[in-house]
């Protein structure tokens, strides 16, 4: 095994934390999938409990207003290994399932978090969905992981020949058992291994067995969990469902039940940090990879509430999502954190921590260090602004500070003003042109920097050929 290196905002080198007296921390980065805004426990839940996932929240921060870059799932996963907003390298679609497709994945120009910890020292491991190109140049293998065991593609079902469900288009869905995504093999490095039994359950047995044999290592480890669930298929284990038999809606009774068991998965590993003595050296971050996709193509009866939107829109329903971080011996433990952060910041402070930073000839990060904001040494907003552009340009935000401008498809640009209307429901664009104006222009100068995508598969229609690169993105 390995280690893990690599960060630096925009050219700035931050201070090491870890110093030669302190062991440098381990990282765990959690991923779920698809997972409502209001649907733990910490966020305010009533018919989900999640008792572990909330005491991950009060052994550290809640960061109540933190964002993913993209409201889909791999290329928010392309941003969160990589630091980087990626439609910079062209991944602005969900990638083929193709082991043909050498286009189709993260570009090998890139650097992951994974790479930059390795070259640090780290022992480097990825459990779960990869979603980041199913080429053999794209394994997680060939992407700075020591060790993995999951699947290559975006989905999975969770039994062993299980019946899959399927949307087939205007709303109808169908049962298949052929799909080849959903019954791509497991893999242990490159080696296809038997399905046993529920999947998140298994996938947390393996994070677990990894955090146990790592305890016996020198080396500091880097362990990135990136479940599937509760994306569909609506599949969950029988006592999970009977623990919820009071939801009547049984889309909504598996949802949580699919829920619960990445709660459950979560204790395990959280038991064997202490067990093992590790608890407070691990830096941990918990995030959903998107929004809850409530109604959409693959709804799974999630919750975005108070939020607008939700998977697949630039609303804050899409892209704010339940977003953890906790270090006992750092970061302050039981609090809320309000200022806007993004899944991009994960890399860099990572690296701060483990007190490495990212090789000076790649290109510029765009997430920052948080540990000085975290720890209450910088009280200033860790960004000015931030960005998100979804299909080709079809659709922008901008959020700076408590004002978000959007442009959605063919309709307006909408201003909200989210301290005093987080539902995003009263349009100000008219009442507020200046703020309008110069978040547009702002989209604009940062577009600028952004590249066409370089491959589609968009479900709704392919890939789209208006780019946005010169569009005038004024109100």
């Amino acid at each position: 095994m390995r280690p893990f290196l690599l960060v630096a905002l925009l050219g700035c080198v931050a201070p090491s934390v870890a110093t030669a007296a302190e062991p440098r921390p381990n990282i765990l980065l959690i991923v779920a999938d698809d997972l409502g805004y209001n649907d733990v426990g910490f966020q305010g839940a009533r018919d989900i409990p999640t008792p572990h996932l909330d005491r991950l929240a009060a052994s550290g921060l809640r960061c109540t207003d933190g964002y993913v870059s993209y409201p889909v799932c791999s290329p928010s996963r392309a941003g969160i290994l990589t630091g980087r907003y990626q439609q910079r390298f062209g991944y602005e679609f969900n990638p083929k399932w193709d082991a043909t497709a050498a286009t189709h994945g993260l570009p090998l120009s890139e650097s992951t978090l994974a790479d930059s910890l390795r070259s640090a020292g780290y022992t480097t491991g990825a459990i779960g969905k990869w979603h980041l190109g199913a080429h053999p140049q794209f394994h997680p293998n060939r992407r700075g992981f020591d060790e993995y065991f999951g699947f290559l593609g975006g989905g999975h079902r969770y039994f062993p020949g299980s019946v899959v469900e399927v949307e087939i288009g205007a709303g109808k869905k169908a049962t298949v058992t052929g799909d080849a995504e959903q019954n791509a093999p497991i893999l242990r490095n490159t080696t296809v291994v038997p399905e046993v039994g529920e999947l998140t359950t298994r996938l947390g047995e393996e994070a677990t067995a990894s955090i146990n044999r790592y305890a016996g290592s020198p080396k500091p480890w880097f362990l990135y969990l990136a479940f599937n669930a509760p994306h569909t298929p609506m599949q969950a284990r029988a006592d999970q469902l009977a623990r919820f038999a009071s939801i009547t809606d049984e889309r909504r009774r598996t949802y949580a039940a699919m829920v619960a068991t990445v709660d459950e998965a979560v204790g395990r590993m959280l038991d064997a940090l202490d067990a093992t003595g590790q608890r407070e050296r691990t830096l941990i971050f918990f995030i959903s990879d998107n929004g809850g996709p409530m109604t959409k193509r693959n709804a799974n009866a999630s919750m975005n509430s108070p939020l607008r939107g939700q998977k697949g829109d630039v609303f804050e329903g899409g892209i704010r999502v339940p977003f953890l971080v906790s270090w006992p011996a750092r970061i302050p433990a039981g609090r809320a954190y309000s200022q806007p952060i993004i899944a991009l910041d994960i890399l860099p402070t990572a690296l701060a921590a483990a007190g490495t930073t990212r090789d000076a000839k790649l290109a510029a990060l765009d997430g920052v260090d948080l540990l000085p904001f975290l720890t209450g040494k910088n009280n200033a907003a860790p960004h000015a602004r931030l960005f998100w552009r979804m299909d080709g340009g079809e659709a922008f935000a901008v959020r700076e500070g408590s004002w978000k401008w959007l442009r959605t498809y063919q309709n307006a640009p909408q201003l909200y003003d989210l301290s005093t209307d987080l539902g995003e429901t009263r349009d100000v664009a008219a009442s507020h042109p200046e703020i309008a104006a110069r978040l547009a222009t702002a989209a604009a100068d940062w577009n600028r920097g952004l590249i066409a995508p370089a491959f589609g598969n968009n479900p709704f229609g392919g890939l789209i050929n208006r780019t946005g690169l010169e569009k005038d993105l004024a109100p």
